[in-house]
């Protein structure tokens, strides 16, 4: 492929996302994104089968970049703190890298591509998150607990500052900026409910 094909796949990828988190799935169209785009039809049809095809390879792609964003100088064998703490940096450092993927993926999770989502192009990912919180476990670090309890109280406390941050308000509709006072302050409270 030469290289202005690869800028051209990238601009598709990227208006693609673009369009999913503003129109939302059912308003993503291959005309549109063309459109969007400013090239034909046709063109879009050279790289991806069709709109489904498109969505999946979009979704593997950028989820085998999450993963290696939030694995970063991460290691299943780290205490139970140090881990997290890694984990927390790079989930937030991608978040910010990548604001729009949150959306994009939120979108994809109450859809019928949820399944791409939890696809097998993860798994390593999946594996490797799940040996940390076994290890956690036998160490005698945190508790023993259904994975879902885990990521509730593990990560969706991250997912909601993120998201503030993204809107730019807090819940009462005062303006809101993650400060890194309040960042490590609620990951110490995380931390603290869930260890022994």
């Amino acid at each position: 492929m030469r290289l202005r094909d690869t800028e051209k796949v990238q601009l598709v990828k990227q208006k693609a996302i673009e369009l999913i988190v503003k129109d939302g799935l059912e308003g993503f169209s291959m005309n549109k994104l063309a459109k969007a785009c400013q090239i034909s039809v046709a063109t879009l049809y050279i790289y991806y089968k069709d709109r489904d095809d498109l969505i999946v390879k979009i979704t593997i792609e950028e989820l085998e970049s999450m993963t290696q964003g939030i694995m970063k100088d991460f290691s299943p064998e780290m205490s139970f703190e140090q881990g997290l703490h890694q984990q927390w940096e790079n989930r937030y450092t991608f978040a910010k890298n990548h604001p729009q993927m949150n959306l994009f993926f939120d979108q994809l999770r109450s859809s019928s591509y949820q399944s791409t989502l939890l696809s097998d192009s993860i798994s390593a990912f999946k594996m490797t998150m799940g040996q940390f919180m076994t290890n956690a476990i036998e160490r005698g670090e945190i508790e023993e607990m259904p994975l879902d309890v885990y990521w509730s109280i593990a990560f969706a406390p991250l997912y909601n500052l993120i998201r503030l941050d993204q809107e730019g308000k807090s819940l009462d509709g005062s303006p809101f900026k993650v400060t890194d006072a309040v960042f490590w302050k609620t990951f110490d409270l995380v931390v603290k409910a869930l260890k022994k």
